[in-house]
């Protein structure tokens, strides 16, 4: 028996194209549901990751990001030093410049946060000093050489609320 052979028409071209596009959207989906429980736990934040190991980099992020970030991040006056990114951080260490590597007391930087918030200069100038742990976190960064990623950027992001100046 010879098979018949369906002659297309445009009714039937769209018909075939809106079942081509619905397979596609149903490959796509299934491929987000697989990929779901991986994408999930590589999102989680970095507060509620594992503790970093004092002297590194992803110990003090969450304290830039707290304190420093909001006034010296992208929207800073042309002044003040960037600090919105590990490649504009990374400009600021070396000797010389506000982050001496293993001399936190003879880094400007440190020597700013931990300033009274009564003195002139006192960063943050918000009226709220940084907390003690905060305060080692950052001592221990710098005196371990105030290691920044180099083989990538790393964009720093505001977290919580914008300190309030005085």
């Amino acid at each position: 028996m010879a098979q018949r052979r369906l002659r297309k028409t445009p009714k039937t071209r769209v018909y075939d194209a809106a079942i081509l596009v619905q397979t596609a959207r149903m490959r796509i989906a299934a491929s987000v549901l697989c990929c779901l429980p991986f994408l999930v736990t590589g999102c989680a934040s970095p507060d509620e990751a594992e503790p970093a190991e004092p002297g590194t980099f992803a110990s003090v992020r969450p304290v830039l990001e707290t304190n420093c970030v909001h006034c010296h991040g992208d929207n800073r006056l042309s002044y003040m030093p960037p600090i919105n990114d590990t490649k504009a951080l990374r400009r600021l260490i070396g000797p010389g410049n506000w982050i001496i590597p293993g001399k936190p007391d003879g880094s400007r930087f440190f020597q700013v946060i931990t300033f009274s918030d009564e003195q002139p200069g006192a960063m943050p100038p918000s009226g709220h000093a940084i907390t003690a742990p905060e305060v080692s976190l950052l001592r221990q960064w710098i005196s371990a050489g105030a290691p920044v990623p180099e083989d990538h950027t790393i964009i720093l992001h505001p977290r919580g609320e914008l300190p309030r100046s005085r």
